[in-house]
Formats: structure tokens, C-alpha cells, sequence
């Protein structure tokens, strides 16, 4: 759920996220990873090109050891598919963590040593996010959430609304500040603050819809067989339908095309009973 929202943010937003990270509104369009030579970077890792520049971006929940190496990796791929262009990468943490992984910010192997940006947002400050409509969702994960989330998380919703020029954009920012709330507060807290109709409308519950149908094809084309198939779909609704149960999306639209019941995916009595779209 988190890449889906950071990656609508960047590929929706890209001169919001380049004034940010690269300093400037640098008119960025998105490069594949497939476009890459040898083995393709990661389908969750972000690249925008521009004239003259390549920004990676990596966005990260938990702190990971192997990052360093995989920066400096990922940078020598890059380089020598653009040599000519300056590669920013930078790696965004959104929970706050006091491990020491979060502040590492080079690799070092022998003669070799590689740097790249890190940005911790428990760190930034709330203006930073407040003018730019592809940011504002994740001012709730900046630092003025550590005095009061709920407050700060009325506030965004009141502030997309005077950002937002239409309601389409409205209800995807809404979803995408709703989806990183998660990271701060309780699932019923985000629900009476961002209570929208519109926001089961939006992109990325469409995009949770086809995510499940390309996972359950991905899934059975692998094992070759119907089973195959309906196991893709079974693990990945157990990720994602109890999160869409706790900010009221309805699920009977995704469980109809995976052909299960709340039952067989295991997820208790519990589940069924507070979900009124399965009722």
C-alpha cells in the first residue's frame, strides 16, 4: 500500500517532488526499469529522468542493512546507461526509527566509497510539505506530528481542500494521506477524520482492484494451473483487505474476483462482523 502511494505521489506530482529533492522544478517523466541494461532495478524503486539528470528514489517503512550496497548498485547501472546525466538518488524513511541504519548514507567496499541522500521524515518540518500538493500527504509523517497527529492530520484534509482543483485530485490525496496515517495512528481515528465517500473512488482503490487481478494471473501462469492462480490472490488479500476493512473500503468487489470468502482467507469472525460491505 505504501510503494502504491508513493508512487502515484512521484509519477502524479514530479516538479513537486524535484523542487524538493533535486532543488529545482526540473520537468522529470518516468524511466522504466526495464529500460535498464543486465538485470532491471527493482519495480519499487522510483525513477524520473530529466535533461540532464536521473532522480532515484527509494521510499522505505523499515530500515534495510543491504541499502548502501544497493545504492551504489543501482547508481553504477544507471551511470552507465546515462553517463552523460547527474543521478540524484535519495532514500526516504517514513516511520521514525532510531536504529543507526537510517543515518547511513555511503558504501564502502575496499577502495570504493558511494553517497547518496537520506531523508528521515519524523525530521522535517511541516512547511516543507504544506505548498506542494504532491507532498502534502506525507506532512502527517513530518515532525509536527509528534506533538499532535490528529490535529495536524485535520488540518492536511482542510488544506487539500484548498489545494485540490478538482475532486478527483481531491479524494486520491485524501486516500494517499489516509494510507500513511497508518503509520501514526489508529485505523477508526483515521476513518473519523478522513471519512469520505469519495475516496472509494479514487485511483488507488481502483489500482488495489488490479493489482489483485495481476497478481492472481502473475501467480497462476507460474504455477500453471487454477490453484496457482487463487493462491496469488489469497496471499495478497491477506495483506490488503484488512487495512481496506479499517478505513471502510468495501472488499466484496475484490473477493468476488479472487471467488473467496473473508472465511477461507483467515482472518477471523472479527473481520466479517465489522465490515458492513459484506453483510
Amino acid at each position: 500500500m505504501y510503494d502504491n502511494s508513493c508512487k502515484y505521489l512521484i509519477e502524479t506530482y514530479p516538479s513537486d517532488f524535484a523542487t524538493w529533492l533535486i532543488g529545482k522544478p526540473v520537468a522529470l517523466t518516468e524511466l522504466k526499469p526495464t529500460e535498464l541494461v543486465s538485470e532491471p532495478i527493482r519495480a519499487d524503486s522510483l525513477l524520473l529522468q530529466g535533461s540532464d539528470v536521473v532522480l532515484h528514489v527509494e521510499f522505505q517503512t523499515q530500515p534495510d542493512p543491504t541499502m548502501p550496497r544497493r545504492m551504489a548498485e543501482y547508481f553504477l547501472r544507471v551511470q552507465k546507461k546515462f553517463p552523460e546525466k547527474q543521478v540524484k538518488q535519495v532514500v526516504i524513511y517514513l516511520r521514525s526509527s532510531r536504529l543507526p541504519l537510517v543515518r547511513e548514507t555511503q558504501f564502502q567496499s575496499q577502495g570504493m566509497t558511494h553517497r547518496f541522500e537520506v531523508v528521515r521524515l519524523w525530521e522535517q518540518p511541516k512547511t516543507l510539505f504544506w505548498n506542494a500538493p504532491g507532498l502534502l500527504p506525507l506532512a502527517i509523517l513530518s515532525q509536527a506530528a509528534k506533538t499532535n497527529a490528529v490535529g495536524l492530520l485535520e488540518q492536511i484534509k482542510h488544506r487539500i481542500g484548498e489545494l485540490a482543483t478538482d475532486e478527483g485530485m481531491q479524494s486520491n490525496l485524501e486516500a494517499a494521506t489516509a494510507i500513511f496515517a497508518g503509520l501514526k495512528l489508529e485505523a477508526d481515528v483515521i476513518q473519523q477524520v478522513m471519512r469520505s465517500r469519495a475516496m472509494r473512488e479514487s485511483t488507488f482503490y481502483q489500482a488495489i482492484l488490479e493489482e489483485g487481478r495481476q497478481e492472481g494471473r502473475q501467480e497462476g501462469r507460474q504455477e500453471g494451473r487454477q490453484e496457482g492462480r487463487q493462491e496469488g490472490y489469497i496471499v495478497l488479500l491477506q495483506k490488503i483487505v484488512p487495512f481496506l476493512q479499517s478505513c471502510r473500503f468495501p472488499v466484496e468487489p475484490i473477493l468476488k474476483i479472487a471467488g473467496v470468502t473473508l472465511a477461507e482467507l483467515e482472518l477471523g469472525e472479527e473481520s466479517a462482523e465489522d465490515d458492513p460491505a459484506v453483510r
